[in-house]
């Protein structure tokens, strides 16, 4: 058998999660005695609320709690997710249209999973989230990247849509804060492209983890909600990790279609069972409690977000869009490809990312890792001194 066997070619096609390797080479020479300062883990930095960090100790109490329990998620979280989503939101489910994943990224794997057949078509926005174009392929599906950039908002329009339909277009993936680029579509723009969904008689999958995280007056707005004629046809994805700052707690849902729940259900029971009972008691206590600490952390990431756009318009042949939602930032790099920098040629984005960090510690995303060449993500997710510190080490480096 030959080495390239070994390993099955579904498996060994997935590229690594870019932004997680990034992060770990970040610590791994932060831990070294490196200064290094990381802009690539989409991770708050402050400490999960203290009142759901007590009712996870107290769960950790509970001997039901050392038990498995239902697959598809602990009654009391359900029903939380339930109110959750008519609370902020407006769109009204049951618990039978709940399912309680490992994080967003297995409630995304799910879903994928539960809707698409071989060869089924999904409408992807490009700059997207590294885990789609995965989660999809390893569905048996095909992502169909709709391109947009800086000078549209990062927003793609209908007739940019309906050029990308086929026969075999299935589901429209929507994200709205978008992760990377910040970009959040207006209520008007998101009802039109639903109602656009609607007359091809696509399924949507809406990500609104990021839902609130929007600054300068923006409000939530789901298309679940804006389009009620969607509600057979949509399925939220969402989780306590960006709102809550409990990216560790691994706590994600599915809302959705009662048929389609039941079958995303059935794969959970056989691929992990249920999630951490300890987890799932502590997104208990985030969603039924006040949004006092995620008030908060917004204002934070909404200093933060003006700081680094500013900052980043200063570095020369950068072009940065002010983030409208989310933590990140997304600038155009285009202005320093073919560049060269202490000895070394700017070829792209890529060989960029990798002269920032050896040249002066910082790491950023490249873009080619969320389908846009010519780009960096840089996550404000972290305390103002160090972005200071970091956005000026990059404005420097490319001064030089």
């Amino acid at each position: 058998m030959s080495p390239t066997n070994r390993v099955s070619r579904r498996i060994g096609a997935i590229a690594e999660s870019a932004t997680l390797a990034i992060d770990a080479k970040a610590k791994a020479l932060k831990a070294a005695g490196e200064p290094v300062i990381g802009f690539g883990a989409g991770e708050p930095d402050f400490p999960t609320p203290a009142h759901i960090v007590e009712a996870a100790i107290a769960a950790c109490h509970d001997p039901a709690m050392h038990r498995y329990t239902p697959a598809g998620g602990l009654a009391d979280l359900k029903e939380a997710i339930v109110m959750k989503t008519k609370r902020d939101s407006g769109y009204s489910a049951t618990a039978s249209q709940v399912l309680v994943t490992n994080g967003g990224k297995q409630a995304v794997y799910n879903t994928f999973a539960a809707l698409l057949d071989p060869g089924d078509e999904v409408l992807v926005q490009a700059p997207y989230w590294v885990t789609y174009p995965e989660a999809i392929v390893l569905a048996g599906g095909v992502p169909v990247y709709v391109e947009s950039g800086i000078d549209s908002g990062f927003k793609v329009t209908i007739d940019q849509l309906e050029a990308k339909l086929t026969p075999r277009t299935k589901v429209l993936l929507w994200a709205s804060p978008s992760n990377p680029t910040g970009a959040v579509y207006s209520a008007e723009a998101t009802e039109a492209i639903g109602r656009w969904a609607v007359s091809k008689g696509l399924w949507v999958v809406t990500d609104e983890i990021y839902e609130h995280l929007l600054y300068g007056g923006r409000e939530i707005s789901s298309i679940a909600t804006l389009v009620p004629e969607l509600a057979d046809r949509v399925v939220i994805v969402h989780g306590v990790a960006k709102t809550y700052a409990m990216t560790g707690w691994r706590v994600g849902w599915m809302v959705g279609p009662a048929d389609v729940i039941k079958a995303a259900t059935n794969l959970q029971s056989h691929s992990t069972s249920n999630v951490n009972n300890i987890a799932q008691k502590a997104a208990v206590a985030a969603l039924t409690g006040d949004l006092t600490a995620v008030a908060e952390m917004r204002v934070a990431f909404d200093r933060r977000r003006q700081t680094m756009q500013r900052m980043l318009s200063e570095v020369p042949g950068f072009t940065c869009m002010e983030p409208e939602g989310a933590f990140y930032a997304f600038p155009s790099v285009q202005g320093v490809i073919g560049r060269t920098v202490r000895g070394k040629l700017i070829d792209s984005s890529l060989t960029l990312a990798a002269i920032i960090l050896d040249e002066a510690k910082v790491a950023v995303v490249p873009g080619e890792a969320f389908g846009a060449p010519g780009y960096a993500r840089l996550a404000y997710a972290l305390g103002d001194d160090d972005l200071i510190e970091g956005v000026g080490r990059i404005n420097a480096l490319l001064r030089e």
